[in-house]
C-alpha cells in the first residue's frame, strides 16, 4: 500500500505501545555479533558458523549465493520491466504523504529518486489540502550522510508534545532497528549542540518535559535483557551525565524489556511505567505522591489513558469489582477510582463471534473505535455525554484496510482516516469528532489496471473444523481448469489482523500477468478477536499451519488452481509458515518465498530478539515445549530425500530483529541435500529488507519474477 499514516503520535497506551515497539526492536547489530551465538550449541547443526553475521567466511558465503541467484534472476527477460515498473511506483510523486501534527505544523518523512535516503519536510494542514502542497525541508538525510560520512536511514522523530520544539530524531546505520538518538530543535533547524544524544543501542526514549527524558538504552554490561531490549529506565535531566540519572524501574534480565513516558492530558498529566514480562504480558505502574505504583490490572490488557479514564482492552476474560467482562471488550474506568478500589466500569465495546474491535484512537473530547463485523468495517465516535458514554456510527467502506490517527488528541477532535482495497487504490479523510464528519482529503491514482478483476470472498475447513476464511482476486470469468497461477499470503502471528489492502506491487507484477491473489485469515491473527490469536500460539501453533493448508487444498478442489501452479509467500513470522509449507506440504505447492524469515525454531530465542516471541512460539529448551515446536520447525525437518518445491529464501545482513541465519542456514542446508534453492541476502534493510525504494523494488522484482516463472512453467508443462 502506498498510503501510511504514522500512528506513533496516538501510541500512548501501556501494553499496546510495549506490543508494538517489542514487535520492531532487536538487539543493536554491533552487540550481538558475538552473542547472536550464545547458549548451548546444536549438536547436530553444521551450519553455526553462519549466525556470524560479519564474520568472512559468511559474508563470502553470502556473496556467492547472491551472485548466482542474481545471474539467474537478473537474466530472465520479464526482470528489467518488472523492476523499472516497480521502482517508478515506488518513486511515484503521486503517493499520499504520511503525516504526523507536531507543533503547528504537518510533519513528513518522503523519500523519492531525488532523495533516496529522504528528506523529513513540513507543512501547514491549509497547504496539505491542496492537491500539490508546498513543502519545507527540516532535515535532508541524503545531505546529513554525506556530510557525516554515515549510511543513515530514517527511523523517527519523537518529539515534545504540546506545541516543543524539541524532537529526539533517530537514525540507522543500514536500517536496522538499533537507532542513534540526538536532540534537533525544529526551529534552528538543526541539531542541539550538547544536546541530549544516545550512541546505537535499542534505546526507548520518551520526553517527560523539555529538559528530562525518561531513558531506557544500553547501558553496558547488564543492562539489556535476554532478548536484547533495554531493562533499565532512568530520569535523565539536561547537562548531567546518564550514568547519575535516578533509576525508575528495572526488569530482569528473563523478562523483555522495561520503558516509562509520561502523558499530556491537560489536567490529567501522569507518569507510567511498564515492565514488560512477555510480548503479552505487561505490568503497569503510576508514579502517585507515594512513589510508584503497580495497578491492579489483567496481565495481558491493552491500555490507553484518555483524559481522567483508563480505556482497557481485554485479552482474556476477567473479573473484577463482582462483575465478570469477557475477552475482547474494551471497558472505561476512572483512574483515580479504579486506584481507590472504587471502579465503575463502562463497557465501550462487547466482542460476539465474528466481531472484533481492531483499533481505536482518542481525540480530545471522543474515543473513535473501527470494528470488524465478519471483517466488515464499522467506524464509531463515542461521546461522553452527561458521565454516559454515546456510540455515533460514520460511513466508511466496509470492505478493505483502516488506519486511525488523531490529529492532536491533546489539543484537537480531529484524526486522519485512510481506506484501501485489494483494488481500490489508499485514500485519505479528516474526520471531525465533535460535527461527525468525514472530508476528504487524499486519493491515489492507479498504479495498476484494475480492469477485468473481481474479489471473491471464501472459506475452507481446517483439520479441525474450524472455517478459515480468505480472499481472491482474479480475472472475472476466471476458467476454473487448475493451471492458474495462483499466490497465496498469510501471516497468522501475534495477533496481526490481515485484511484487504491496496499493494501496487502485487498489482503491477503479478495481478496484471494473470496471477491469482488469495489472502488467508488464518489464526495467529485477530480477525476474530484476542481467541483467534490464543488458539494458535505455543502447543497450539500447528493450528495456523493446519489453517493455511486447508485454504491451499480448497483452491485446488475448486480447480483455481493445482499444485504445480501454486506458491505460498510469507514474511518474517509469515516466512517461518512458508518454511512449514515448504517441508509439511511439499507435494501441494510449486514454489515457495520465505522473506527475513525465522526456520530454525530450536535457537530462535538465542538469535537476537528472539527470546522476546517465547509466549507465541514456547521455550525449545523446555521438552515439553519442544516436542511440538520440533514437529513444525523447518530447519530441522528439512529431508534428503524428500522433493521440495523451488524455493526463495531472502533477508538482509542488517537484520537486527530476525536474525539472518534462519535464512542463511536454510539455504545452507537445502544446497548441501541437492534441493533447489535460491538466496538472496540484501546488505541493508533491516527488518523490512530495504533502506530505499530502489532496493525495495529490486526485491520485489526478484520475488515476483521468480514466482511467476516457476507457476507459469509447470502449468506450461500441464498443458502439453
Amino acid at each position: 500500500m502506498q498510503l501510511s499514516i504514522d500512528l506513533r503520535a496516538l501510541r500512548s497506551g501501556v501494553t499496546r505501545r510495549a506490543a508494538m515497539t517489542i514487535l520492531g526492536i532487536g538487539c543493536a547489530l554491533s552487540c550481538t555479533v558475538m552473542a547472536s551465538a550464545a547458549g548451548t550449541p546444536t549438536p547436530d547443526d553444521e551450519n553455526l558458523w553462519l549466525e556470524d553475521i560479519t564474520g568472512q567466511r559468511a559474508l563470502e558465503w553470502v556473496k556467492e549465493q547472491n551472485a548466482a541467484t542474481e545471474q539467474e534472476l537478473k537474466a530472465h527477460p520479464e526482470f528489467p520491466a518488472v523492476f523499472a515498473r516497480l521502482q517508478s511506483i515506488g518513486n511515484s510523486s503521486e503517493r499520499i504523504p504520511a503525516v504526523e501534527l507536531i507543533g503547528a505544523h504537518l510533519y513528513n518523512y518522503w523519500r523519492d529518486a531525488s532523495h533516496p535516503k529522504g528528506l523529513w519536510r513540513r507543512t501547514s494542514l491549509a497547504e496539505y489540502r491542496k492537491a500539490s502542497p508546498q513543502w519545507d525541508a527540516v532535515l535532508d538525510l541524503d545531505a546529513l550522510a554525506a556530510l557525516e560520512s554515515e549510511n543513515w536511514v530514517w527511523n523517527s522523530a519523537r518529539c515534545l508534545p504540546g506545541g516543543g520544539d524539541r524532537c529526539l530524531v533517530q537514525l540507522s546505520r543500514g536500517g536496522t532497528d538499533a537507532v542513534v538518538s540526538r536532540e534537533f530543535d525544529l526551529s534552528t533547524r538543526t541539531f542541539v549542540r550538547d544536546g541530549f544524544a544516545l550512541p546505537e543501542a535499542k534505546s526507548h526514549v520518551e520526553w517527560r518535559d523539555r529538559d528530562t527524558l525518561f531513558v531506557a538504552t544500553d547501558i553496558g554490561p547488564g543492562s539489556l535483557t535476554d532478548s536484547g531490549y533495554p531493562r533499565i529506565v532512568k530520569r535523565w535531566r539536561r547537562g548531567t551525565p546518564l550514568s547519575a540519572a535516578e533509576i525508575v524501574l528495572e526488569a530482569s534480565t528473563a523478562e523483555v524489556r522495561a520503558f516509562a513516558y509520561r502523558t499530556f492530558w491537560p489536567g490529567f498529566e501522569r507518569e507510567f511505567a511498564v515492565q514488560s514480562l512477555t510480548l503479552s504480558h505487561s505490568k503497569l505502574f503510576t508514579n502517585t505522591a507515594q512513589g510508584w505504583r503497580q495497578l491492579a490490572l489483567p496481565l495481558d490488557a491493552i491500555t490507553e489513558q484518555y483524559q481522567d479514564q483508563l480505556l482497557i482492552q481485554l485479552r482474556t476474560e476477567w473479573q473484577v469489582a463482582g462483575e465478570r467482562f469477557p475477552a475482547g471488550a474494551l471497558l472505561a474506568v476512572n483512574l483515580d477510582a479504579f486506584m481507590k478500589g472504587e471502579p465503575r466500569f463502562e463497557v465501550l465495546f462487547t466482542p460476539a463471534p465474528r466481531s472484533a474491535l481492531t483499533e481505536f484512537a482518542m481525540t480530545r473530547d471522543h474515543v473513535v473505535l473501527r470494528e470488524l463485523e465478519n471483517l466488515s468495517n464499522r467506524l464509531y465516535v463515542l461521546s461522553r455525554e452527561q458521565g454516559q458514554w454515546q456510540r455515533h456510527r460514520l460511513p466508511v467502506p466496509e470492505f478493505g484496510e483502516l488506519w486511525l490517527a488523531a490529529l492532536d488528541p491533546f489539543s484537537s477532535n480531529e484524526f486522519f482516516v485512510s481506506h484501501s482495497g485489494f483494488l481500490q487504490p489508499g485514500s485519505l479523510q479528516l474526520g471531525n469528532a465533535e460535527r461527525m464528519s468525514l472530508e476528504p482529503l487524499k486519493q491515489l491514482p492507479d498504479f495498476f489496471s484494475t480492469d477485468g478483476l473481481e474479489i471473491g470472498q471464501f472459506e475452507a475447513v481446517s483439520a479441525d473444523g474450524t472455517h478459515v476464511p480468505y480472499f481472491q482476486v482474479s480475472r472475472r470469468g476466471l476458467k476454473l481448469d487448475g493451471r492458474n497461477p495462483t499466490l497465496i499470503y498469510a501471516y497468522g502471528g501475534f495477533g496481526i489482523t490481515q485484511l484487504p489492502d491496496y499493494d501496487a506491487n502485487i498489482g503491477a507484477a503479478w495481478l496484471e500477468r494473470g496471477g491469482v491473489y488469495v489472502l488467508a485469515n488464518i489464526r495467529g491473527g485477530a480477525e476474530f478477536g484476542p481467541a483467534w490469536h490464543e488458539r494458535a500460539t505455543k502447543q497450539h501453533k500447528q493450528r495456523s499451519y493446519d489453517d493455511l493448508i486447508s485454504v491451499a487444498e480448497n483452491l485446488v478442489r475448486r480447480n483455481v488452481t493445482s499444485p504445480p501452479h501454486l506458491g505460498v509467500m510469507g514474511v518474517s513470522n509469515g516466512g517461518l509458515l512458508a518454511g512449514v509449507m515448504l517441508t509439511q506440504r511439499p507435494d501441494l505447492f510449486g514454489a515457495i518465498v520465505s522473506r527475513v524469515p525465522l526456520l530454525d525454531m530450536r535457537r530462535y530465542h538465542r538469535l537476537l530478539a528472539g527470546a522476546s516471541w517465547m509466549s507465541e512460539y514456547g521455550n525449545p529448551d523446555e521438552p515439553q515445549d519442544w516436542r511440538y515446536i520440533s514437529q513444525y520447525s523447518p530447519y530441522q525437518n528439512l529431508r534428503r530425500q524428500t522433493r521440495y518445491p523451488r524455493t526463495l529464501l531472502i533477508t538482509s545482513t542488517r537484520d537486527d530483529r530476525v536474525h539472518p541465519a534462519h535464512a542463511r542456514k536454510m539455504a545452507a542446508r537445502m544446497e548441501s541435500q541437492g534441493h533447489r534453492v535460491l538466496y538472496y541476502e540484501n546488505t541493508e534493510g533491516g527488518h523490512m529488507g530495504a533502506a530505499d525504494n530502489r532496493q525495495r523494488a529490486y526485491m520485489n522484482a526478484l520475488t515476483y519474477v521468480f514466482l511467476f516463472d516457476e507457476l507459469s512453467r509447470g502449468r506450461r508443462q500441464s498443458s502439453e
